[in-house]
């Protein structure tokens, strides 16, 4: 059973950074993991997806400011988020899929963490 669990969430004034966690487990080695983040009302958004051998591939506007990693040893995914905007408030969910590669869709999801940026 795949069960995933986000923390980290918070709020920072623009320009600040957060670093979000999420403990996963059960999920294989050929999976794929990804960060999404969603609004009320607005599509969701995938900001990060990591395949199975560690290539990662970000959203284009989160590229350079966002950092995804995982600690195999601690069952942990990251989501280092730099030079945070008001836009990126939002809750962020870790989300896992039962497949190599990365195309957005997700079987398996944490319950979400919660992230404000003040102006």
């Amino acid at each position: 059973q795949v069960q995933l669990a986000e923390s980290g969430g918070g709020s920072v004034q623009a320009g600040g950074s957060l670093r979000l966690s999420c403990i996963a487990s059960g999920y294989g080695s050929t999976y794929s993991l990804g960060w999404i983040r969603q609004a009320p009302g607005k599509e969701r958004e995938e900001v990060a997806c990591m395949e199975w051998d560690g290539k990662t591939t970000y959203a284009d506007s989160m590229k350079g400011r966002f950092t995804m990693s995982k600690d195999n040893a601690k069952n942990t995914l990251y989501l280092q988020m730099n030079s945070l905007k008001p836009e990126d408030t939002t809750m962020y969910y870790c989300a896992a899929a039962a497949r190599w590669y990365c195309d957005n869709e997700y079987k398996y999801w944490g319950q979400g963490t919660q992230v404000t940026v003040a102006s």
